[in-house]
């Protein structure tokens, strides 16, 4: 018998290696069909087909080096198919964070803050040109400058020296005598009115706002407030 060597059986993938397994599996199952007994003959022990081994692609058993290969070449696909699973995991969750960033963004944006109502402007008082009207805006600048007094406490002594006259003059008392004599709402005399103006108001002395406030102010020094005068001052 010749000597000669067989070649090196070449490396296959484990794809290749388990279709030939089939291949040679698929031979065996038909050498058993052509040798089997006729039909209801029982098959004796002798007949029984042996254990098939895996082999490689040219038919001869693998070795422990092919199967080591076989190994590593598996663990290699399955780490890597681990691989892209853990980055596809990844990728989704980083995509998800970006999304929740990005509404938070967008309500954020919506959500404009609400500026401050402007305050509303004020609106001049408005007093009516009469005598009500100038006691209750006297009132009003009294109550501003700390000057006692009431509405009751000014009418009454209005009612008494002018009878409510913004331009009654007293031409026969003492200080007209004197040459100063009383005028104006609460008959007040010139030095006395250039005493106690009240700073805001006209600086005339028969003006109704300045005449009362002049008054009230020179009462309030004098008498503690208007409210206490109930005759000549």
């Amino acid at each position: 018998m010749p000597n000669f060597t067989l070649p090196r059986p070449a490396r296959l993938t484990r794809t290749h290696k388990v279709s030939a397994a089939l291949v040679a599996t698929a031979g065996c199952a038909a050498a058993l069909v052509a040798t089997a007994a006729p039909s209801g003959a029982e098959t004796t022990a002798a007949h029984a087909p042996a254990a098939v081994k895996p082999v490689s692609a040219n038919g001869l058993p693998m070795t422990a080096k092919d199967r080591a290969d076989d190994g590593k070449q598996a663990r290699a696909v399955a780490s890597s198919v681990a691989a892209g699973l853990k980055g596809t995991a990844a990728e989704k969750q980083n995509h998800a964070a970006e999304q929740t960033a990005n509404r938070s963004v967008e309500r954020k944006a919506l959500v404009a803050p609400k500026a401050a109502p402007k305050a509303p402007k004020a609106t001049p008082k408005r007093y009516a040109n009469n005598l009500d009207g100038w006691i209750r805006e006297s009132l009003d600048i009294m109550k501003a400058k700390g000057i006692p007094g009431s509405y009751e406490g000014l009418h009454r002594n209005i009612m008494r020296e002018s009878s409510g006259n913004p331009n009654a003059v007293n031409n026969w008392d003492i200080n007209a005598i004197n040459g100063v004599p009383s005028k104006g709402l609460l008959q007040v005399i010139q030095p006395t009115f250039d005493a106690y103006h009240v700073a805001g108001t006209p600086h005339k002395l028969t003006d109704p706002i300045a005449n009362i406030t002049a008054a009230a102010n020179y009462a309030a020094d004098r008498y503690g407030s208007i409210d206490n005068v109930d005759s000549a001052y």
